[in-house]
């Protein structure tokens, strides 16, 4: 079965992933994994704990192949980091090298702007005076958009307030159901069972 991948570090927001793992799994089609630097074990900003399934190294020497995307999830340690990380950077350019698609969120967009991969594709971000702000190099002012999710080229970028548009466009992207059916999960879980 082939694997999505997620990549996290310490201090990830785990939120911002939470619905992918079950409605891509739920599915039949995918299994979801993740990946980090290193398979030690690693907390998130609200506590949990988790061991990574692959090693970033892991990942480089096998079959790319059996990984349709790639996701990058938020979390303050891309900031914190000054949005230089060598390891994900490698990863991103081996996903788009072989045709893959390349998912980010709140921070993980800012990453993606500071290393000059959105500045020629639509996208979005934690607006774009932050990318202005953070990234000395951002060349995609006439790319961005102002919309909670969108997909550009083989990129999927949302604002850090986005989870569930971000899981629906992953979702679309992958198949994994029909569209009405995807669209009917998105509006229950965004109005609720009982909307204004």
């Amino acid at each position: 079965m082939k694997e999505i991948l997620i990549y996290v570090e310490k201090g990830y927001a785990d939120w911002e992933i939470s619905h992918i793992g079950f409605q891509v799994k739920s599915s039949g089609k995918y299994d979801v994994k993740v990946v980090s630097k290193t398979k030690d074990p690693l907390v998130s900003m609200s506590g949990m704990r988790i061991i990574p399934d692959y090693s970033a190294d892991e990942i480089f020497k096998s079959d790319i192949g059996n990984y349709p995307m790639l996701i990058l999830c938020g979390g303050m340690f891309w900031s914190q980091a000054g949005f230089v990380n060598d390891t994900a950077k490698k990863l991103v350019d081996l996903f788009l090298k072989n045709n893959k698609y390349v998912g980010a969120i709140c921070d993980a967009t800012t990453f993606l702007a500071y290393n000059n991969y959105v500045n020629g594709v639509r996208h979005t971000g934690n607006t774009i005076e932050n990318n202005i702000r953070s990234c000395p190099n951002y060349q995609g002012h006439s790319f961005y958009v102002n919309q909670q999710c969108v997909v550009g080229g083989n990129f999927i970028t949302a604002n850090g307030t986005s989870g569930l548009e971000f899981t629906r466009e992953i979702l679309k992207l992958l198949e994994v159901r029909p569209l009405n059916e995807i669209e009917a999960w998105y509006q229950f879980r965004k109005n609720g069972m009982y909307p204004n």
